[in-house]
């Protein structure tokens, strides 16, 4: 605090860089294409876990200003496939301990989400999962009615559309400032020796053989032995440099951020009866969105009609919503794979690594993708949390189909 006093008196002028701005160099033994979260956290366990220093991280713009930046902020693990239960618990595991090990503060708070359903078709699916996620030792507890009144005081649990006849609530699930998990891991990965090289954008990949020898930029070739691509949205687009074509398509995700209010909703709530999900930010501000549009594109911003869509579930829902404005929209580019798993494995050209697919879980997932991601780089091998998560099961049909809807990429 006294800090912040002295320096805003002397015009913010004593302030270190949080990391390092560093000039690429000719050659590394890693190169990380994307300064994202998944980037930087596999960047940051490459030096801390591997002792694997000599990586460079090439953002095509600031760090923070991608899908890290463009999200809803929410942490969870209650999926329903057990290999999906296992990786998001250990995400959220990280989660729970990411601020002493980067000593930055990230802002995580456990708040709980809940879980609403409508039917008793979704009740039986939703205790599946809460079942299946307490035999793996993962929390989920049955909420009735009058437990969801005291926790949501402003839900319409009575409404003649979609009544609300309970719900479920991982009490360790929660939000995360999406910011600062950028700066932080930034921070981290500076300090252990990896260069972040921002507005380096990378527009080819150099093939020798079967193998990847390094990228293309616009300052020049920057040769590597082993290339990552933990670029989101645009993993499709860097994959096509290489020759490959991946099973994911990009569709654009909407968010909203209401006027600032105080306090009225503790915990993050989703809505069954429609894709909505809402929690409360610090500062005030109502966090919400829905589902993707349903169209392939690579464009930032949305479309009114979806906009629609997810006010009227806010309503529906939340019917004293109505009386706030909303202060500002955003889009982000999701990469929506054929099963809606992630993807974290090699690829057909040697040396080349994809962490994408991400679908919805892009975020909350960071701490364990890095550290996954980490682990195939430094041994050649998966780690045991993302063996499911690999390339080849596309075509040998061992496809992580969390929602059982097929391959259709804008269902999942």
């Amino acid at each position: 605090m006294w800090r912040l006093l002295r320096e805003g008196l002397r015009g913010q002028q004593g302030w270190t860089r949080a990391w390092s701005k560093a000039t690429p160099r000719p050659r590394y033994r890693v190169l990380i294409v994307g300064g994202g979260g998944h980037g930087l956290s596999t960047a940051f366990h490459l030096a801390s876990e591997h002792g694997i220093r000599d990586v460079a991280v090439l953002e095509r713009g600031p760090i923070g200003l991608g899908n890290v930046g463009r999200n809803t902020t929410i942490i969870r693990s209650n999926y329903f496939h057990p290999d999906n239960i296992r990786f998001y618990e250990l995400s959220l595991t990280l989660w729970e301990r990411l601020e002493r090990r980067l000593n930055f503060n990230a802002m995580v708070s456990q708040r709980g989400t809940l879980n609403l359903f409508h039917t008793e078709a979704q009740r039986d699916l939703f205790t599946r999962r809460a079942n299946q996620m307490r035999l793996l030792g993962v929390d989920a507890e049955a909420v009735d009615t009058s437990g969801i009144r005291r926790l949501v005081p402003l839900a319409d649990l009575d409404n003649g559309r979609y009544p609300v006849l309970g719900g479920f609530l991982q009490r360790r699930g929660g939000t995360v400032r999406h910011d600062a998990v950028a700066w932080g891991y930034a921070r981290a990965a500076s300090a252990a020796g990896v260069d972040i090289i921002e507005h380096c954008e990378v527009t080819g990949l150099r093939i020798s053989g079967s193998r990847v020898s390094g990228v293309e930029t616009p300052g020049g070739f920057i040769a590597a032995d082993t290339v990552c691509l933990a670029v989101a949205g645009h993993s499709s687009h860097l994959a096509a440099m290489a020759g490959l074509k991946l099973p994911i398509e990009s569709h654009v995700l909407q968010a909203f951020v209401s006027e600032p209010v105080k306090p009225l909703l503790d915990v993050v709530l989703t809505y069954g009866a429609g894709h909505f999900y809402i929690s409360q930010s610090d500062k005030g501000g109502l966090v919400f969105g829905g589902a993707i549009d349903g169209y392939n594109t690579y464009a930032q911003r949305g479309t009114l009609p979806m906009a629609e869509e997810v006010a009227a579930a806010a309503m529906t829902l939340l019917p004293p919503l109505a009386r706030l404005k909303v202060l500002r929209q955003w889009g982000g580019v999701m990469d929506m794979s054929m099963d809606g798993s992630p993807i974290i494995s090699k690829t057909p050209i040697e040396g080349l690594v994809l962490n994408g697919g991400w679908c919805y879980g892009g975020f909350k997932a960071i701490p364990a993708g890095g550290l996954t991601t980490a682990h195939l780089i430094a041994h050649g091998a998966p780690h045991p949390a993302a063996a499911h998560l690999d390339l080849g099961r596309f075509a040998a049909g061992r496809t992580v189909d969390e929602r059982g809807v097929g391959p259709f990429p804008y269902l999942h």
